[in-house]
């Protein structure tokens, strides 16, 4: 029985010293320089000591053998194992973080990460978490998502509940464009679409958009990188309609594939106030940057909303 190569950094052969992304079921564009692995400190000098090092290496071999027993059936159970160009298969080193290998927290959240953060692993980026909003445990597609963590029944869909506010990241795809500009134009639309129009199972959860305008856009640094931004207001047919708004930059890390950060925030006293939009933005950094540090977006062009 075979089993599907978990998503994470794998060294891509095709372009030595580099690791690349697999997402569970395809390579991407993402790549980066590889993890640095410690050098052990040198042993001290003496008869215990170097008996002591020689069982380790001795352990670490027959480990190693094993690992490449297990690898070797695995593909040979797998004749469909993805290959990242000239790689047979994604193959892991010591060094490789495994999603799912980290003891959650009792929230549910990997032990290395922060909860109070959204992190973006294959982006390099984080988001804080503002009070009184919330990591779901799943969400659809291959989006990470934060929401409100209060709900309302959706008033064009009985039995399916819609959040005042969402933010979600992704990897854009299948697209032409190679700006943020362009990919942020490009986006709206679909933002809107998939806010409130309909859901991903065709429920017009808004009873659908019957008008937009936009409200504000312009160029934006976010994490030390020159982005675009876009905002809408969208009319809806039932509720109080919302503003969505699609931000595109190149990501802080790695070989700076783009990145597109989408907000859906409800209108009307119920929904989250509008410079949330703006403060989620400013907080946007590259993974282990610290609050203090550099990269925190600011505005160039910013008309308002």
């Amino acid at each position: 029985m075979s089993y599907p190569t978990p998503p994470g950094w794998y060294p891509d052969t095709a372009a030595p010293g580099t690791e690349r992304w697999w997402d569970g079921t395809a390579w991407t564009a993402h790549t980066r320089a590889p993890a640095t692995v410690p050098v052990p400190a040198p042993a001290p000098q003496g008869g215990g000591s170097a008996r002591a090092v020689a069982l380790v290496v001795a352990g670490a071999v027959v480990v190693g053998a094993v690992v490449t027993g297990a690898v070797l059936l695995t593909r040979n159970d797998d004749p469909e194992a993805p290959a990242a160009h000239a790689s047979a298969s994604p193959t892991r080193t010591g060094t490789d973080e495994v999603p799912g290998d980290d003891d959650p927290s009792p929230d549910g959240t990997p032990a290395h990460e922060d909860a109070n953060m959204l992190t973006d692993q294959l982006n390099g980026i984080t988001l804080p978490i503002p009070d009184g909003w919330e990591r779901p445990d799943r969400t659809s597609g291959q989006l990470l998502t934060m929401r409100t963590k209060d709900s309302y029944e959706c008033p064009g869909a009985s039995s399916s509940y819609c959040y005042p506010g969402t933010v979600t990241t992704r990897t854009p795809g299948g697209t032409d464009a190679t700006t943020p500009e362009a990919l942020a134009k490009e986006d709206i639309a679909d933002a809107a679409d998939r806010a409130y129009e309909e859901d991903l199972i065709g429920r017009r959860i808004h009873g659908g958009i019957t008008a937009h305008r936009q409200t504000a856009a312009g160029e934006i640094t976010v994490a030390g990188r020159t982005g675009y931004y876009i905002r809408w207001k969208v009319t809806t047919a039932k509720g109080p309609g919302g503003y969505v708004q699609s931000l595109a930059f190149p990501s802080p890390v790695g070989s700076e594939s783009p990145v597109i950060v989408r907000y859906a925030f409800d209108a009307g006293p119920d929904g989250p106030p509008l410079a949330l939009m703006d403060t989620l933005t400013k907080g946007i950094r590259p993974i282990g940057a610290k609050a203090t540090d550099g990269g925190v977006g600011s505005a160039v062009e910013h008309p308002g909303g």
